[in-house]
């Protein structure tokens, strides 16, 4: 059957037999194709989906999903979550109340194009990386398009679906200049097909690898930082770590009890906002049925909200924000839509050192705590000349360093990727510790 009609069947049977049920559907195609030597090289379709349940039972929760979405196959399914359900320790969960929350189509004819459209933008990506000759290695040039879609519905009558998608190019490369080599990827996502440029793609990607071309060792010392966009992303990124309700809720939240305090700069301001237009994030509702819309988390350095689901709300007695998170295979979680730092006045590059990149941030980073200390590349900042440095470690701790931002640029762009999709300017600060040479 169809999913609309698996969804109906299946509340239909949770209130037969007196659980309250949460169906979650979501769907995903994945469009892919690579270019190498002026042509392409590969072309390929991936599908994904099923049908998740969370079923509430005196208080308990229980979880299953399937792939299939037969009568009998979606029994089975039922029968495990209230199954799952009766296992756990007896609790006060609840399903949040619902109401009909439509049908949107936040794709319309922005993914239309013809795939020979798509082909001819990736091989002109290509091209145009392999003409510079200080390319050594092209790796992979290629377009991928995401579509997916979610439908959920609920014994509380939660009711809706939408449709979302967006497309990238993306070049992964190795460059040599004499005898440095670097390796580098950068991608460009947009809601639209039409909205990509294969040669500012090129430029770009070009531009921020060469720039490490011929790299020294930098100086150990401490220097005033400037943190690209790129680098800013991920620091939010772990920033959310501690503004995530399900952290709060688990007491490991280091902003415990900072509710209407100063914890940054007055320079920085961080919104969550679903509801964007342009948004790479957005969703007219979270994966509970709760509509979006626009959070204000940090408000001229002063911590406004933590953000919630239902549950994690209820446990921490603050209100729902409507960050519910979960794929149809996963648990209730909480998560962000598009996460934005305002951007301010602009950034001065008199002096310091340009962060360009941090790796190893999965093992280097301590998200309770935010002390960090990674590898990180970068450009010093030198009589108005920026020279390549790498092989230093960078080390801050987050919240110390978020209260020390000096400046906040005007230079912000969408970010997306491991970190979440985020739109961040460059972040000045002083007086930060590198160890070099």
């Amino acid at each position: 059957m169809k999913v609309t009609e698996a969804k109906k069947w299946l509340l239909a049977e949770a209130g037969r037999r007196g659980v309250d049920l949460e169906v979650l559907a979501t769907s995903q195609s994945k469009l892919t194709i690579q270019a190498r030597d002026g042509a392409t090289s590969d072309v390929g379709m991936a599908t994904s989906g099923g049908i998740g349940l969370r079923v509430i039972k005196d208080g308990r929760v229980g979880y299953a999903y399937s792939e299939e979405l037969t009568e009998e196959a979606l029994g089975w399914t039922l029968d495990e979550a209230i199954g799952n359900a009766d296992l756990q320790e007896q609790g006060s969960a609840a399903l949040p109340a619902g109401t009909a929350l439509g049908r949107h189509e936040l794709v319309d004819e922005g993914l239309s194009a013809a795939l020979q459209e798509k082909k001819a933008a990736t091989i002109q990506l290509e091209r145009q990386l392999s003409a510079d000759p200080r390319v050594q290695t092209m790796q992979n040039a290629g377009y991928t398009e995401r579509r997916s879609e979610v439908e959920i519905g609920s014994t509380r009558g939660a009711d809706g679906a939408y449709h979302v998608g967006h497309a990238s190019l993306f070049g992964a490369l190795v460059m040599r200049e004499g005898e440095s080599v670097k390796q580098g990827y950068e991608q460009d996502a947009k809601r639209e097909f039409h909205q990509l440029d294969p040669g500012r793609t090129a430029q770009e990607t070009l531009r921020k690898l060469g720039r490490h071309l011929g790299a020294k060792p930098l100086k150990t010392g401490r220097r005033r930082a400037i943190f690209e966009p790129d680098v800013v992303s991920t620091l939010l990124a772990l920033f959310t770590y501690a503004v995530s309700g399900k952290t709060l809720a688990e007491k490991r939240s280091r902003l415990d009890g900072k509710l209407g305090t100063k914890v940054a700069s007055e320079l920085v301001t961080i919104v969550d906002d679903a509801t964007l237009p342009d948004g790479l994030g957005s969703r007219p509702f979270d994966s509970e049925g709760t509509a979006a819309r626009r959070l204000v988390i940090v408000e001229d350095g002063v911590l406004r909200s933590f953000i919630h689901n239902s549950d994690t709300a209820a446990r921490t007695q603050q209100a729902n924000t409507g960050h519910a998170a979960r794929s149809y295979r996963g648990t209730l979680d909480v998560g962000t839509s598009n996460l934005l730092l305002l951007p301010g006045s602009g950034v001065t590059y008199g002096s310091g050192l340009l962060v360009t990149d941090l790796m190893g941030v999965h093992a280097g980073a301590n998200p309770i705590t935010g002390d960090v200390s990674v590898q990180g590349m970068g450009l010093e900042l030198v009589g108005g000349e920026q020279v390549p440095v790498d092989d230093f470690a960078i080390s801050f701790n987050l919240f110390n360093l978020l209260e020390r931002v000096e400046e906040v640029g005007d230079d912000a762009e969408w970010i997306a990727g491991w970190t979440g999709v985020a739109k961040v300017p460059s972040l000045a600060v002083d007086d930060v510790s590198f160890a070099g040479a």
